[in-house]
């Protein structure tokens, strides 16, 4: 059934044949094709060891990404070219990426050298800037235990621009030569992996097998095979269907694609407001952010996903296909329960719909962990707060963590509207956070810390709406001494 898997690796064609759809392509460099230098470190795309880069063509040429090798499938390499650390230096000379980490001592223990080598190598190979701050935002997904940052930021000032972009048109070249007219799909041992091209065949097919795990960057359910070692049955991979990559604008709100990932969404997202820009950065790494799709995130249902909350205090609505059929959604009435959704048999989530915040709406987006990046939530806030002379006309506010579910905080809102918008009214209304949430205690963070802490967020919120120009935490651009307070 259906065609191999076909991909460049250092310019050469491999296909693959009857593999297993959820074969991790660390454990194929490393077991099949030998090439070692790519290390598991957490296999659950968390430290960066494992980072390889893909090149895939785009609109205007070739596109370089860094990815996690230990939760990218097999299958997501087709038609696109692979470099892992093995590919940089050629006939015994260092590559200029190596040569700037030789140089400026930017490795100790040396396990996480080659993630750190092939970020660099998407940087650069991307053409992006190598100020210090756009370092630090590509080495997010990146952790080096022997603490040697200072040295890592150094090499990557000093590697210079990329020796082989005059390389990219052949690159460009030799990936359309590997694209095939025929979708991707192939059974192995019984189960299914498929990705059709076009969101008709797409919306059939789901119909059609309403069991089929259906898969956009795998940045959750790769987990679920590498930390709970999960058979999965049959997988639908939404990668391919060019309808469910666009953002759309639609005047008054955005249309964002299921297929779409967290770094296409990014600039869309802060132009609609610059809160969304602030949250993004700080989802994941730039590995996880160039795989996991935000739809995809959302039709997860997990209660500490850090965009729900968010979107949710947007008055984002969720488009849900089955077959031909479409319906719309407000996005807080598709978390029905803990693991559970209103989405039924052969439905998915098409898109995800977010209004354009209005003008002088006090809108707040926050995300507490104990790592400002890369971290998971003990809680995440979306709050949204309409203002008129004074007096509260309408809220919207939801949390992450807080529940088994991202909820609004509708008691919160009910003592906020028709008041004053007043420190003290607002510090009553978040004792009302105590009626819309019952958390819990865990790793992250204690019951009455969430609480406490939610309640603190809203008065933030007021605190930071009265001083409009006052620098956050979410607001990652570089502060002068003046606003440093050494000015």
């Amino acid at each position: 059934m259906g065609r191999p898997i076909r991909f460049l690796l250092d310019g050469e064609v491999r296909e693959l044949a009857d593999v297993d759809p959820t074969l991790t392509v660390l454990n194929w460099l490393r077991y099949e094709a030998r090439r070692t230098g790519t290390k598991e470190g957490c296999a659950e795309g968390d430290c960066g060891a494992c980072t390889v880069v893909l090149a895939e063509l785009a609109e205007g040429g070739v596109r370089f990404k860094a990815m996690n090798a230990c939760i990218l499938f097999i299958p997501m390499l087709d038609g696109r070219a692979l470099f892992t650390v093995e590919s940089l230096a050629r006939d015994g000379v260092l590559h200029p990426v190596q040569r700037a980490m030789v140089d400026k001592h930017g490795s100790q223990c040396g396990f996480c050298t080659p993630g750190f080598v092939m970020s660099l190598y998407a940087h650069q190979r991307a053409g992006a800037p190598t100020d210090v701050a756009s370092l630090k935002d590509a080495l997010a997904g990146n952790l080096c235990r022997c603490t040697g940052y200072g040295p890592i930021l150094a090499a990557g000032q000093a590697m210079g621009a990329d020796p082989d972009a005059a390389d990219v048109d052949a690159l460009a070249s030799a990936l359309k030569g590997l694209q095939s007219d025929e979708p991707l799909a192939f059974e192995h041992k019984g189960r299914r992996f498929s990705a059709p091209r076009t969101l008709a065949a797409f919306a059939a097919e789901a119909q059609a097998r309403p069991e089929a795990r259906i898969v956009a960057g795998a940045t959750d359910v790769g987990l679920w095979v590498t930390k709970q070692h999960r058979v999965l049955g049959d997988i639908l991979s939404i990668n391919e269907v060019s309808e469910l990559a666009r953002i759309d604008d639609l005047g008054e709100a955005l249309r964002i694609g299921a297929g779409v990932r967290y770094v296409d969404a990014h600039g869309p997202l802060a132009a609609l407001h610059p809160e969304f820009g602030g949250l993004l950065r700080r989802l994941g790494g730039l590995q996880v952010r160039n795989a996991a799709s935000l739809v995809a995130n959302i039709a997860n249902g997990s209660p500490i996903g850090d965009m729900p909350p968010a979107l949710i205090a947007a008055r984002a609505s969720l488009v849900l296909r089955r077959g031909e059929a479409t319906r719309t959604l407000p996005l807080e009435d598709y978390f029905l329960a803990y693991g559970r959704q209103d989405r039924r048999p052969g439905e998915f989530v098409e898109a995800v719909v977010v209004p354009k915040v209005p003008a002088g709406q006090v809108f707040r987006l926050f995300k507490l962990s104990k790592r400002f990046d890369q971290d998971i939530s003990a809680i995440s806030a979306g709050i949204s707060v309409a203002v008129e002379d004074g007096w509260v006309r309408s809220a919207r506010i939801a949390f992450g963590g807080m529940a088994a579910t991202p909820k609004r905080a509708l008691a919160t809102e009910a003592a906020l509207v028709g008041g004053p918008w007043a420190e003290d009214a607002v510090r009553t209304a978040a004792r009302a956070l105590a009626e819309d949430f019952q958390p819990i205690s865990d790793l992250r963070a204690s019951a009455g810390y969430r609480l406490a802490a939610a309640g603190a967020l809203l008065v933030k919120t007021f605190l930071e709406a009265r001083q409009p120009a006052a620098p956050r935490l979410m607001d990652l651009r570089p502060l002068s001494p003046e606003a440093l307070g050494h000015g």
